[in-house]
């Protein structure tokens, strides 16, 4: 195999290019969807009292996570609007149209949640735009544990 000088010098940083390259030609054109439509928006024991510190905005995407599942662990019944969740108990809200919503809610910190449900992206820019947000939003609200000790 005959390789460019320069290739066969700096293959490390070749190699790790291509890889690079490899990676956001999936992200941009392999197809979403997989796994679960819901996103969990869990409501831990005590979080009446204290109030449950949510995101400013929960995004959903059309056809990929398009379900806002509330679970309820409290001991007071969760109010989302117009749902009425039981303690211990669960409720699936699912968004068929884009827009943005807000819910009263009484047990976030500032009474109010806003859901923004996005248009599944194309493929292309659009997608990788779409994997490196959700991304960021995952690495963004990341929950905080302690160290096991």
């Amino acid at each position: 195999m005959n390789l460019p000088p320069i290739v066969r010098r700096h293959w490390p940083l070749a190699g790790l290019g291509g890889g690079l390259g490899a990676a956001l030609l999936w992200a941009a054109l392999a197809p979403l969807g997989g796994g679960s439509h819901e996103l969990l928006l869990d409501v831990p024991r005590g979080a009446h009292a204290s109030g449950l510190a949510v995101p400013a905005e929960i995004r959903l995407t059309r056809g990929v996570r398009d379900v806002l599942l509330l679970r309820n662990r409290d001991t007071v019944p969760l109010v989302f609007g117009p749902v009425d969740v039981a303690p211990g108990r669960e409720f699936r809200l699912p968004f068929e149209e884009e827009g943005e919503f807000a819910f009263a809610c009484p047990a976030v910190i500032g009474g109010l949640v806003r859901v923004r449900v996005l248009a599944s992206p194309d493929p292309g820019w659009g997608r990788l735009r779409w994997r490196l947000a959700n991304l960021g939003q995952v690495l963004r609200y990341l929950p905080l544990r302690a160290p096991d000790g």
